[in-house]
């Protein structure tokens, strides 16, 4: 199962059209790579703001098992692999500096945790619930003749005992006259069921920044779901599902809300979150073909199906769009453009084509020369690799590209049947239409002006998170840390202009002096670079231990100018600890 493995993004150059968005950096068509699309990841290995691409390759299948490090176009580093891979995911197991990620590499039922490229810590899956009958019928081939333990078993026993713990399988594949001397050899062994790892993936602790602490998340054969602490790599949560996992997408954070996606082998969907109940799905997803690829879109959740669909649905399963794709699902992916806030899904398809879909409209296609690696990807994929580089100047259409009417257009509605209710209130309407027309246009006045005077307050007081003027467009966003009595208050302002630096600003700070106190209530702002996030922090102290809590406003000002550009109102937690005297 040789495949291509297609880095950061689609075609273009040689192999697409000349007026393609993508730049052909690099093709190894020999790099003899043999891995699973859930076996490579970007990683910024040293800390030094490079992404690496890490790649588990799987050899032969038997034998040179490898993880490899690509830089740019270069293959910089190769470990060995103990087993073959199932999955490969980069993570920060701490706050230390230099603040370089970890790569976890799932094998059976183990993660091997690589630190730095070295082996660091080795994982290994809690052991089963032994069956009692199995555990009944193993002690007995130990007393007596392995031959005649399983002669007095009905035959509907030994096909349930199909699901085996490691010895008893190997022993019941045996032939009689095997069993005797299998049993003498292996009998002091006690048996015990060992489950294997399908799925990896990597969920935040307590912080959405991209460098914060991030736990692993397993999916197992026996259906269930373990969340791994970073340091200690033990158990902090376990659920079960329905069935096995095979995809899976986390979003959130572990301390505080999380989702966890799951695609089982039964063709459903799973939704868990972190709830009073949380080791159960909280909604289910049924789908009519078994899924080969699952994303996360915003708040949205993309399938691509066997049956060659590509579906949208919400995260509480509600369907919102499909689309008909011209071959089977290879494999997905999400493009993510931060800088432009572009979020788009890239489908690999088997005819040797990645399309980009923005919803449910094609933007962007891309011939390879081979097909893009996956679960399935076929031996004729040559293990090759491609590197492609999205130009500054691309720009996506969010139109369908797809010529003709939309599909929806010929979707039949399913107009219900009219009811003896909808008769009696189609009658109430027609004869109190005028007054009807009249309450809702009131209504709808009254909102419009409300509306419209609370946006009038906003404006007039900079109420706003984000300034409304067109001269000195800045954004300001406030994070308090501590437990008090001492609070630290680090304020992020952003100019949003295109190209115009900030100048002459200054920060004022207004609050209960009887509550709080700061040493710092007024300072200058250095000049602010459009598009860079700057950070200002002070200090908060608490005067007060009668357990209350006030707001403070924080203004950004222009000299010259009494009314601010800027107003926040920054409410402050609780204060846990006693001022000292």
């Amino acid at each position: 199962f040789h495949m291509s493995v297609c880095h950061t993004g689609d075609s273009g150059g040689a192999f697409g059209e000349a007026n393609s968005k993508w730049l052909d950096a690099h093709y190894d068509p020999v790099a003899n790579l043999y891995t699973f699309a859930s076996c490579i990841a970007l990683a910024d290995l040293h800390g030094d703001g490079e992404n690496k691409l890490v790649v588990g390759d799987l050899g032969t299948g038997a034998s040179n098992m490898k993880l490899k490090v690509y830089k740019g176009t270069s293959l910089v580093s190769e470990n060995m692999l103990l087993d073959l891979p199932t999955g490969l995911v980069s993570f920060l197991m701490d706050q230390h500096e230099p603040r370089t990620p970890a790569i976890a590499v799932a094998s059976g039922p183990f993660i091997y945790i690589y630190k730095n490229l070295r082996p660091y810590f080795k994982f290994t899956l809690p052991s089963l619930e032994v069956n009692p009958l199995e555990q009944e019928v193993w002690t007995q081939a130990k007393e007596v003749r392995g031959c005649l333990c399983l002669s007095w078993l009905p035959r509907d026993t030994k096909a349930a005992l199909l699901f085996l713990f490691v010895l008893p399988a190997r022993f019941l594949m045996l032939e009689r006259q095997a069993m005797e001397n299998f049993v003498s050899i292996h009998k002091q062994q006690p048996i015990r069921r060992q489950t294997v790892i399908t799925c990896i993936s990597t969920l935040k602790k307590n912080m959405a920044e991209e460098d914060a602490v991030s736990c692993l998340v397993i999916g197992t054969e026996s259906g269930d779901m373990y969340v791994l602490d970073p340091e200690a790599f033990t158990i902090l949560s376990k659920m079960s599902l329905p069935s096995v996992p095979t995809l899976m997408d986390v979003t959130g954070q572990f301390d505080v809300e999380f989702r966890i996606t799951v695609a089982c082998r039964n063709g459903n969907i799973y939704v868990l979150r972190r709830c009073v109940d949380s080791s159960r799905p909280r909604y289910c997803i049924e789908l009519t073909s078994h899924p080969v690829g699952l994303v996360r879109i915003g708040k949205n959740v993309v399938v691509g199906t066997a049956d060659e669909t590509l579906l949208g649905y919400t995260q509480k399963g509600k369907k919102l769009w499909m689309v008909n794709l011209p071959a089977p699902v290879v494999t997905m992916a999400t493009m993510d453009h931060h800088t432009r806030g572009f979020q788009a899904v890239l489908v690999g398809l088997a005819n040797c084509q990645v399309q980009l879909y923005r919803d449910k409209n094609l933007v962007s296609t891309i011939k390879t020369p081979v097909g893009p690696g996956g679960r399935h990807a076929c031996r004729e994929g040559g293990g090759g690799l491609i590197v492609k580089i999205l130009k500054r100047t691309a720009v996506f259409d969010d139109r369908d590209t797809v010529p003709g009417p939309p599909l929806a257009q010929s979707v039949r509605l399913n107009v219900p049947k009219k009811t003896k209710l909808y008769v009696d209130q189609t009658l109430r309407e027609r004869e109190n239409g005028v007054a009807m027309h009249r309450a809702f246009q009131m209504d709808l006045i009254r909102l419009r002006l409300t509306a419209a005077r609370a946006y009038a307050k906003a404006l007039e007081c900079s109420l706003t998170p984000m300034s409304a003027s067109l001269t000195e467009p800045l954004k300001m966003n406030a994070v308090v840390q501590g437990l008090g009595p001492t609070f630290k208050l680090t304020l992020y302002i952003q100019n949003t202009a295109a190209c115009k630096p900030a100048m002459g600003l200054a920060v004022c700070f207004l609050y209960d002096q009887t509550l709080y106190s700061m040493k710092t209530t007024f300072f200058k702002i250095p000049l602010l670079v459009p598009g860079l996030n700057y950070p200002f922090e002070t200090f908060v102290e608490c005067l007060s231990d009668r357990g209350i809590s006030d707001i403070i406003k924080v203004f950004i000002l222009r000299e010259g100018i009494s009314t601010p550009l800027l107003t926040a109102h920054i409410n402050m937690p609780v204060s846990e600890g006693l001022a000292l005297s």
